[in-house]
C-alpha cells in the first residue's frame, strides 16, 4: 500500500471555498477510484489554514489515476490561486495496518 501525506496552507480569505473544494475532492477520490482505500483531511489545531491530508492507495498505478481523476484536476484548478504555500506531499508506504487489513470504505 501506498500514502500521501499532504500539508496544505490556505490564504485565510479563501477558507470556505476551499474547504468546500477540498472535501468534493475527498469524496470523488473516496467514490469514484476503486483503488483509493482511504482520504482522510485534517486541520490543524493552532492553524486552522493548515490541513493535513492523509490518502491511502492500493499501489503508485492508483495514484498515478488519481492525479489525473476530473475532480482531483478540478481541485487542481479551482484551488491553485488560493493556497498560502505550495503543497508539501510526501509518498510513503504503510506499515500499519498490514497491507492484508485496507479495504476500500464506503464513501458518504
Amino acid at each position: 500500500m501506498k500514502a500521501l501525506v499532504v500539508k496544505v496552507q490556505i490564504k485565510a480569505e479563501f477558507r470556505e471555498q476551499f474547504m468546500k473544494e477540498m472535501v468534493a475532492d475527498g469524496v470523488g477520490s473516496e467514490k469514484n477510484e476503486p483503488d483509493c482505500l482511504m482520504f482522510n483531511i485534517v486541520s490543524d489545531v493552532a492553524d486552522p489554514n493548515i490541513l493535513h491530508l492523509f490518502e491511502v492507495y492500493k499501489d503508485d498505478a492508483a495514484i498515478e489515476i488519481h492525479k489525473k481523476a476530473p475532480h482531483f484536476v478540478k481541485w487542481l484548478e479551482t484551488t491553485a490561486d488560493w493556497l498560502a504555500a505550495p503543497l508539501e506531499i510526501s509518498l510513503c508506504n504503510t506499515v500499519y495496518p498490514p497491507e492484508n487489513a485496507w479495504t476500500k470504505r464506503p464513501a458518504p
